[in-house]
């Protein structure tokens, strides 16, 4: 990183730590912390919305549709999570893969399974050969969180389910009787009023996907644990920075920032369960009620 870490070997003391935690690798291991925060935004929002569809589908009147909605919710959920991480990767990345081979080479003649080999045409591979690294990263980035967003939507569309069915009836029907469509009740009665109900298993969930981060390596992504134990492994003179094995300290590291990614998470769900709380006839409702009388 600095001109003068150029020789390694002669530093000492303070200015041999500071080029050792300025060189390239380290770079890659705080940027890895910029990956999972990305992550764990752009996942989570997606989660919420396949959750969403799925609960809605699940209760649909339509026998095909509910059945889909259930049969998602039961599948997904039903199977460990890294054994789902393992396959579906591979299955949306051949399955992309196919999709682009039968588009753009349509007169290919050799079969695409050939055994345990699966090959397309050159023009379908994604992303192509001759693309520039951070292609790679960005696709191996978008299985990642379509992988994420399938594991954990599956138990959100479950939290969902539960939180809509909680909602009390009688307001429901009262709303039928003021002459709402279905469609309305839904959207302006029933939607609203579940996310009080929703928000403890839903914060359940963004808990265990903060947990679920180190997962990432499984999916081809380097993310903070890949380098907490590349980095904290034992250095020889081989190496430009040399050390003992210092791993402990990497993943003590990592402990703290855990920690304090659980704990920002609380402080801002308490504050939003009593955001949502506010006039509700719930238990936390008839606290703030009394209170403020």
């Amino acid at each position: 990183m600095f001109a003068s870490c150029a020789d390694p070997a002669s530093l000492h003391g303070l200015n041999w730590l500071i080029c050792y935690l300025t060189s390239g690798s380290h770079i890659a291991f705080y940027w890895s912390f910029v990956t999972v925060l990305v992550l764990l935004a752009v996942t989570a929002p997606t989660a919420l919305a396949f959750g969403f569809a799925g609960a809605v589908a699940a209760r649909s009147p339509v026998w095909p549709l509910s059945l889909l909605g259930r049969t998602y919710t039961a599948m997904v959920r039903g199977i460990p999570d890294i054994v789902f991480f393992l396959f579906f990767v591979i299955a949306l990345d051949q399955g992309i893969e196919w999709v682009v081979h039968q588009m753009r080479c349509p007169d290919w003649t050799e079969p695409v399974r050939q055994g345990l080999e699966f090959r397309v045409c050159p023009e379908a591979k994604m992303p192509s050969g001759n693309a520039a690294q951070i292609w790679h990263q960005i696709y191996g980035f978008f299985l990642a969180v379509m992988t994420f967003a399938l594991v954990f939507g599956a138990f959100v569309s479950n939290v969902l389910t539960g939180a809509m069915a909680a909602v009390p009836r009688a307001q429901l029907e009262t709303a039928e009787s003021y002459g709402m469509t279905q469609g309305q009740v839904f959207r302006r009665i029933l939607v609203p009023q579940m996310w009080i109900y929703a928000l403890p298993g839903l914060s359940n969930l963004w808990m265990i996907l903060i947990k679920a981060t180190p997962l990432l390596f499984l999916l081809g992504v380097q993310d903070i644990v890949f380098w907490a134990r590349e980095l904290g492994g034992t250095k020889t003179s081989l190496y430009a920075f040399p050390h003992p094995d210092w791993r402990l300290w990497y993943f003590l590291f990592l402990l703290v920032f855990y920690l304090a990614m659980t704990r920002v998470s609380e402080i801002v769900l308490g504050r939003l369960t009593r955001r949502l709380s506010f006039g509700q006839a719930t238990a936390a409702g008839e606290a703030q009620r009394k209170a403020a009388a």
